[in-house]
């Protein structure tokens, strides 16, 4: 079954997040990120391997001094640091006083924590004692973190300019880029080149002006084609249409000689109906004037015209006074194709016809719509499940979107399709 649906295509302005512009800065800034953290990294364990190096050679130092100078007087030995601890265990002797920790540590230098502290240790040996110096490096880290944070800080701040400055140099850079899509978009007969354009933009404008010429030629050539069409078959069809006529009229013709002439007059009357569709779309569906259009006899008249056999077929409840400003040509081909879409479902059913303020809602009586059907209706000639979706809905959607209607299709919970025509502030009640 015909049916239609409304889509739209995604509003760039929603879209500022996801917009080449911001890309570009979020790239820049994530770059410049990257490359501190990666700088910083490397900075951060270059100088804690010299700081390590550094604390060993001053311990190394400074328990060969104090070796040294136990020698000569043992109280001169001690560092003179609050951070450093020397300690002597005599040949022979426990090591009372002596932190375990310290005490199992063999000759060498030494890395070891106690609880959430670390300290560097130096081991040396003589022939007469054992000296352990240890050294608390809670100022050492306790400098590496503050340069760590400092060195965070400047790199969220400069990844933040980075981004805010990326957002005004890609703002410039994509300026012309937004120009071009704004004029592409607003008029088809401005051009798309202008001075100043970067070479590669340049390349894109020029490709996209010979593609539109390339598109408006071959429009002009299919309007063309449907007008001539539509112009060469109204003179045949004409003469077609007389000729049964007035066989139809002959009081010696059989009835089934009768009822083949008024068969090809309908034929003709709806090859003249397809024919000035064709040339509907050849103009694009331009209303070429406007007035207050009855609603309900116009429908009365188009139903009568599809060949429903008793007024129960169509079960219309529109009130009388209700007019709709439009070009009675397009009005007219909308409730044509409506009215033929549903009989065409509702075989010997009725079809339900009703305003619902400025909607005008059509309801067969058939199978629904197939849901695989509801987004591809609307193309003209398309093949559904139910099978092929002739040239009607695709008019009713053009019409309406050249009288700035809203049309949209569903199933009805009652069952059957249901088409919906929302007229706007042009349909209106006479007084």
């Amino acid at each position: 079954m015909d049916s239609a649906t409304s889509s739209s295509l995604p509003d760039p302005r929603r879209r500022r997040a996801h917009s080449m512009r911001f890309r570009v800065a979020a790239s820049l800034a994530a770059l410049a990120l990257l490359v501190i953290v990666i700088q910083s990294v490397i900075m951060f364990r270059l100088l804690d391997r010299k700081e390590e190096e550094f604390i060993d050679k001053q311990l190394s130092e400074q328990i060969e001094h104090s070796m040294a100078l136990w020698q000569k007087s043992p109280d001169a030995a001690f560092p003179n640091t609050p951070s450093m601890w020397l300690y002597r265990i005599g040949k022979g002797e426990a090591g009372h006083g002596v932190p375990p920790f310290l005490a199992r540590l063999p000759v060498g230098h030494h890395e070891t924590y106690l609880g959430t502290k670390e300290y560097h240790v130096a081991v040396r040996e003589d022939d007469k004692a054992r000296y352990i110096l240890a050294y608390d490096v809670e100022d050492h880290e306790s400098r590496l973190d503050s340069l760590i944070a400092v060195n965070l800080t400047a790199a969220l701040g400069l990844a933040l300019f980075t981004l805010l400055a990326g957002l005004l140099l890609a703002g410039r850079l994509t300026r012309q880029l937004e120009s071009l899509a704004s004029r592409l978009d607003a008029n088809e007969a401005q051009t798309l080149v202008e001075p100043g354009m970067s070479d590669e933009l340049l390349a894109v404008a020029a490709t996209l002006e010979r593609y539109r010429a390339r598109q408006a030629a071959t429009i002009e050539r299919e309007r063309a084609f449907a007008a001539n069409l539509s112009h060469e078959l109204r003179t045949p069809l004409t003469g077609i249409r007389t000729d049964a006529e007035l066989m139809a009229s002959l009081p010696v013709l059989p009835p089934i000689a009768q009822r083949r002439a008024n068969r090809i007059i309908a034929s003709v009357d709806r090859i003249s109906r397809l024919s000035s569709s064709l040339l509907l779309l050849a103009r694009e569906g331009t209303p070429l004037g406007s007035e207050a259009v009855a609603l309900r006899p116009l429908i009365e008249s188009l139903w009568s015209e599809q060949g429903g056999e008793q007024p129960s077929d169509l079960i219309l409840t529109v009130p009388a006074e209700t007019r709709v400003q439009a070009d009675p040509a397009l009005l007219e081909l909308v409730l044509r194709n409506l009215l033929d879409n549903a009989l065409r479902y509702s075989g010997r059913h009725p079809v339900i016809c009703w305003l619902d303020g400025s909607r005008l809602i059509v309801r067969d009586s058939g199978p629904g719509f197939a849901d695989a059907d509801l987004g591809r209706v609307f193309d003209r000639f398309y093949v559904g499940e139910r099978g092929m979706h002739g040239l009607g809905l695709a008019l009713v959607k053009h019409a309406c979107e050249a009288s700035g209607w809203q049309v949209a299709a569903a199933n009805a919970a009652e069952g059957g399709g249901q088409l919906t025509v929302d007229f706007g502030a042009s349909c209106r009640m006479s007084h």
